[in-house]
This record gives structure tokens, sequence and C-alpha cells, in this order.
């Protein structure tokens, strides 16, 4: 029996979006996408002296010694593939999500185990389409040494991870990895300021700060379970009927929103009390 090793590792994870939705639409094409797309993988995965420890059905997980050559890897698959996509319909294109974590790994034969690639995973998933999500440890090693942007998104809290991961997108090729264009106005700089160096005036400072502010929330609203974010609507949806009906003249929405106002803070509680405790919380999806 071996030994059961430890090392410090770069943990890339990568899934195919909406790969169930694609199977079930055409699953010959989709089979084939797959197996050219992973050949692609493969190749720039040896370029960047990367090796790749496992797949399944549409996942992949690809150890690295070097963290810039994860994140190079990373950019370069979602660059070639986003290539192959552009003459695809929308229907028949295959995106992958990425995650990249450096951690501590354990490490038995040729697999790999523990929290580094566990956070990895999670990333993955938190990962817009044909995007790249990196944790804190990444992002200190390559935010000074790669020509990247970098949006920082906070804290989310992911399943069987206790403490908050601290994620970062990777904008690639002149677009940004998330697919919503408000997290365009963010960078990892304080500001960003305009081609003729005119420094951004006062109010597109201000809608520069609401897009973000908007954005952060989005996603962390994502990352929470389902019955927090049923609260969540049913309070925005009084508050709309509230604004609809009668302005601000008058705040009904309150009354009724006491129930799931209550509910939302128990369910916090709740979630707090079980990652103190090292319970899996899931996503509730």
């Amino acid at each position: 029996m071996q030994r059961v090793k430890r090392r410090l590792a770069a943990v890339m994870c990568a899934d195919v979006a909406q790969y169930s939705k694609l199977m079930e639409r055409d699953e010959d094409g989709t089979l084939d996408r797959l197996k050219a797309y992973r050949l692609v993988m493969s190749a720039l995965t040896e370029r960047h002296n990367g090796r790749i420890v496992n797949t399944w059905g549409d996942a992949v997980i690809i150890e690295f010694a070097s963290v810039m050559e994860a994140v190079q890897c990373a950019v370069d698959i979602q660059n070639e593939l986003s290539v192959r996509n552009a003459d695809l319909p929308d229907l028949n294109r295959m995106e992958f999500r990425i995650g990249i974590n450096l951690g501590d790994i354990m490490v038995e034969g040729e697999d790999i185990y523990g929290d580094g690639v566990n956070v990895a995973a999670r990333l993955q998933e938190l990962a817009p389409r044909g995007g790249i999500m990196l944790s804190q440890s990444v992002y200190d090693q390559v935010k000074s040494k790669m020509a990247l942007g970098f949006d920082p998104l906070g804290p989310q809290h992911v399943k069987n991870v206790t403490e908050p991961v601290e994620t970062y997108s990777v904008r690639i090729g002149g677009r940004n990895s998330p697919a919503d264009t408000s997290a365009s106005q963010k960078t990892h700089h304080t500001e960003t300021p305009r081609q003729d160096g005119i420094p951004r005036p006062e109010w597109e400072r201000d809608t520069q700060a609401v897009a973000s502010g908007f954005e952060q929330a989005r996603r962390w609203l994502r990352a929470q379970p389902k019955r927090v974010r049923g609260c969540v609507f049913m309070i925005s949806l009084f508050f709309l009927l509230n604004l609809l009906t009668s302005g601000l003249s008058t705040l009904w929405f309150v009354w009724p929103s006491l129930p799931f106002a209550a509910m939302l803070f128990w369910h916090l509680l709740v979630g707090r009390q079980e990652k103190r405790l090292g319970r899996p919380t899931g996503t509730g999806d």
C-alpha cells in the first residue's frame, strides 16, 4: 500500500456549463465535441507542464507545480475554445467553467485529495460560462506578475468549506470572464482612468460603485441555499409592489415581509452555526 504524501500545488478544476442540456439536445455531437475540446486541453496542459489527474463525465482535474502556469493554461484554454465556439450556433456551444486554487493536497498514487482540491472544485462551480475563478492564494501569486485584469468578487460561502473563500475572476482576451457586463466596471486597482487620461467624473464613479455593489450582492445571493434566495425574493417582491402602488410615501411592504425577514435571519444564523461546527450546508440546488 502506497503511503499518502502531501505537497503544495495549484489545482485546476473544469467542467462544461449546462452539459446535461447539451447531451439531451444532441448526444452524439456533444460527445464528439467534448472529446475534441479535451484534446485541446490536454495539449495546452502539457505545454504548461501540468498533469491531468482525473476525468469523469464532463469534468477534469489538472495539477500544476507553478501557479502562473496554471492560470496561463486556463486563459489559453478559454481563448482557444472561444475561437472554436465562435463558428457554432449558440445552442451547440460548449463552454467550460474553470476554478483554480493553490493549496496543500494529499497524493496517493496518481490521485490527489484534500481541501486544496475541494476549494478548486467549488470555485469552478461559481465560475461563469467561459470564465475563470481564482482563490485568494492564487490571486496573491499572479496579480503583479501577469498581464491580466482581475475582478474581486468578495468572500463566497461554498459547500463543505468552513471559512468563506475570497474569489477573483480573470478577464480574458479583452472581455470579462463574468457574463454580466456590470462586473466590467471593476478592477483590482482603485480606479481605471479613461483612455484620454482625464479622470472619471463623479457621477460615473458613483455609477461604477453601484454596479459593483449590485454584482457582489448578486454573487452572494447565488451562493446561498434556495430557502435564503426564496426569502429575499419575497421581500423584494413586496417592496416592488409597494413602490409601484404607493411610491415611498407609505411603506406598507414591511408588514407582509416580516415573516420572510424572520426566516431569512434564522436561516443565516443557522447557516453560520453549521459552518462553525463543520457541517455541510449545501446550496439547496
